[in-house]
């Protein structure tokens, strides 16, 4: 039995009980494993914060409670189609299908990571799943333009999918990116999380309008804006979103609400925020509300919820045992695979 979801400007996207589960255990995945690197990226630095010390050194942006915004789309995609991310970005990588234990390595600075240790937890780069972060904000916008570019010249169906936060939005860059896709009719989509936040200044004090989805009007292409972080809305309109960009019908925008439960990154005192905002959304959990769901509509028993995150543990587990056991790189690789 399957739940038929439908979008007011597209057709219908089927959802099955198969591809339900499958999206809860990538957001299961995705929290265990942020909530594991946060433990061990406090390692070392205590009593007083210090940046550099530790198995992680650096930042840490973490992405927990945004990951519908990329279970719901990356859930669509195929190997060969490109994602674009930005410095918040573990929650897309897992949904796109990077590998756990070469992301964890990288984290950790190991040889074994995506990118031999050398890019951390912002640059992360997979040829084989076709992804890529950045920490440059707004970046990620010119990239899946450039792979969408690509792959029409081509006459490939692949789509490329960019991601970006609310901040984003108001960079230049993006509204270039917004202009040419449209105009060359590719098969992009750009994705806005809107978690209310760019580092700590407040959407409402930086954006001349309360949807970045509205934009989409300037630029002639579709925008929809998906509120209240829901999983299966996220899921309908990305999926048609997708088949239309592969059908060549040209980009489309999707903005989400969505939710940062920590702050900007780890060791953010968040006085910006109110000291009730994140008790708030909490209370909103989208791993609780999914399971929730999917349980009412009997596709899911509390044994086998447990049975789901019993496996996420697990799996990321040997992850981090496999970062924790690799060896870091050898000095003299220092000058390797960098622009001279």
């Amino acid at each position: 039995m399957s739940h038929i979801l439908r979008v007011e400007w597209f057709m219908v996207v089927e959802l099955r009980k198969e591809t339900a589960i499958e999206m809860l255990y990538t957001m299961l995945k995705i929290r265990k494993f942020e909530e594991t690197i946060k433990d061990i990226y406090a390692e070392g630095k205590k009593p007083v914060f210090d940046l550099s010390a530790g198995p992680i050194p650096g930042f840490l942006h973490l992405s927990a409670g945004q990951e519908p915004a990329a279970v719901g789309v990356c859930i669509h995609l195929r190997a060969d189609d490109f994602v674009s991310a930005a410095h918040r970005a573990h929650h897309i990588a897992i949904a796109k299908g990077v590998d756990l234990k070469r992301l964890a390595a990288e984290i950790f600075g190991k040889k074994t990571g995506l990118c031999k240790g050398k890019g951390g937890h912002m640059h992360l780069f997979d040829p084989q799943k076709n992804f890529s972060s950045n920490g440059i904000v707004g970046a990620s916008f010119p990239h899946a333009v450039g792979a969408a570019l690509a792959y029409k010249m081509q006459g490939k169906d692949s789509v490329a999918v960019a991601y970006g936060g609310d901040g984003a939005a108001n960079q230049g860059i993006f509204h270039e990116a917004l202009n040419l896709a449209a105009i060359w009719k590719l098969p992009v989509i750009f994705v806005i999380e809107d978690n209310s936040w760019a580092l700590s200044f407040p959407k409402r004090l930086s954006t001349a309008i309360s949807r970045n989805s509205d934009r989409a009007s300037a630029y002639g292409i579709p925008g929809v804006f998906i509120p209240d972080n829901d999983l299966f809305r996220i899921f309908e309109v990305a999926g048609e979103a997708i088949k239309r960009a592969r059908e060549g019908g040209g980009p489309t925008l999707i903005e989400i609400e969505t939710y940062r439960f920590y702050g900007h990154y780890v060791g953010d005192p968040e006085r910006y925020r109110a000291k009730d905002e994140v008790e708030k959304l909490r209370a909103k959990d989208p791993i609780n509300r999914v399971k929730e769901q999917l349980i009412r509509k009997g596709w899911l028993t509390d044994k086998e919820f447990e049975e789901l995150v019993f496996r996420a543990s697990a799996e990321v587990d040997e992850a981090i045992n496999f970062a924790r056991e690799s060896p870091y790189p050898d000095p003299e690789e220092a000058l390797q695979d960098v622009f001279a």
